[in-house]
């Protein structure tokens, strides 16, 4: 009686936790494109081994970070441009000499 109570809990802890038994490879609830490992322990038992981390070193930062501060870059500059043609927002020269 006492296993079974103790199985029973067990099962209850862990659905609430969101912790499974099973490694399904499932979304992780509220997350769209993220997938999780909902297992952390084997049926036996074990403790499964971490799971492999993909490391974003300062290189593939760069490759990213880089291009798109210079799309930005020219993106305003253009703007800016066009909105000084039109003179839509063009700072005044105020000579403040008196």
């Amino acid at each position: 009686m006492a296993s079974g109570a103790y199985r029973l809990s067990r099962l209850s802890a862990l659905k609430n936790t969101g912790v499974s038994t099973l490694n399904t490879g499932t979304r992780c609830p509220g997350s769209r494109f993220t997938q999780c490992r909902n297992a952390v322990f084997t049926a036996s038992g074990g403790i499964l081994p971490k799971p492999v981390k993909t490391s974003f070193g300062l290189f593939r930062m760069t490759v990213i970070v880089v291009p798109f501060l210079y799309v930005g870059t020219l993106i305003s500059k253009n703007f800016a441009a066009l909105l000084e043609e039109h003179d839509i927002f063009v700072p005044e020269d105020d000579d403040d000499d008196d």
